[in-house]
């Protein structure tokens, strides 16, 4: 019986949260780096099928970069990265849309097993994510700067109650195909659809002062507090682009952005319905 009764307070706990988040817009950036990971994946998707269930509007955009990299290492090829980004020749673009798609398909399949409804989105198609080549110093091939996001096939899917799951690759006025960031295709089309939260599931804990102290973990930043921590290289490397992402998506509408560890159990669900959360949450 006490277990039961906690079970009971622990929803009792979420129903301000439930009504408050209620038909709003949740985007969730799922990296690619623990989407091979199936014990954990499960786990997320399981989070993703509640919020949806619970009445809320979860959109799921999904990287797939180890799976690209493995793919290209397979068959002879090295991947190249310049600043974090791929240097995408048209046989590279090849590679990077198929295993997307092979990531979108398993998602929206592993989604369908779990009792909940989605459909598979390709962001070059129907104008969802357009782009144009990015300027580089070094020609980075069809890598794409997003420049327009047109949300129409993602809100007819958001009122048929179904999941929206996003692979991300843009289109150009050109008529080619790009390879674009994650981080960013989720930022963007967070602020597209005036999305209440976007949330960027990683595998870290979230912003530290100090990476080799756990007790140096930032709960809360603010936009200026996370720019300073860029321009003092206390956030570097792989944390730039995401914690970048959050700054553009809250300057952009959004209301608030969390970066969390996938690791954690139910991360997803105790970031959005409980008062402490578990990652970091940046906010304008």
């Amino acid at each position: 019986m006490d277990e039961a009764i906690k079970k009971a307070e622990v929803l009792v706990e979420a129903l301000p949260y439930i009504k408050k988040f209620h038909k709003k817009v949740i985007v969730i950036k799922y990296g690619g780096s623990i989407l091979g990971e199936e014990k954990i994946r499960r786990g997320v998707l399981e989070d993703i099928v509640f919020l949806n269930f619970m009445g809320l509007r979860p959109v799921l955009v999904h990287g797939g970069g180890p799976n690209i990299s493995d793919r290209m290492r397979t068959s002879g090829r090295k991947a190249e990265f310049i600043d974090g980004m791929r240097v995408t020749d048209e046989e590279t673009l090849v590679v990077v849309e198929e295993e997307l798609q092979k990531l979108n398909d398993m998602i929206v399949e592993e989604i369908s097993d779990l009792g909940a409804k989605s459909a598979g989105l390709n962001g070059k198609n129907d104008k969802l994510i357009q782009a144009e080549k990015k300027k580089a110093k070094i020609d980075l091939g069809l890598v794409g700067n997003i420049i327009g996001i047109d949300p129409e096939a993602v809100l007819d899917i958001l009122k048929s109650d179904k999941v929206p799951v996003i692979l991300p690759m843009g289109r150009g006025s050109d008529k080619k195909a790009y390879n674009v960031n994650a981080d960013e295709a989720a930022a963007h089309i967070a602020v597209a659809l005036k999305a209440e939260k976007l949330v960027l599931l990683t595998n870290v804990k979230g912003v530290m002062r100090n990476s080799d102290d756990q007790a140096s973990f930032l709960s809360t930043l603010t936009t200026e507090e996370a720019k300073g921590l860029i321009s003092e290289n206390v956030i570097q490397q792989g944390m730039i682009p995401k914690v970048n992402a959050c700054i553009m998506a809250l300057e952009g509408g959004v209301k608030k952005t969390h970066m969390i560890d996938a690791r954690t159990p139910h991360g997803l669900l105790l970031e959005i319905f409980t008062v402490k959360g578990v990652g970091t949450e940046i906010v304008k």
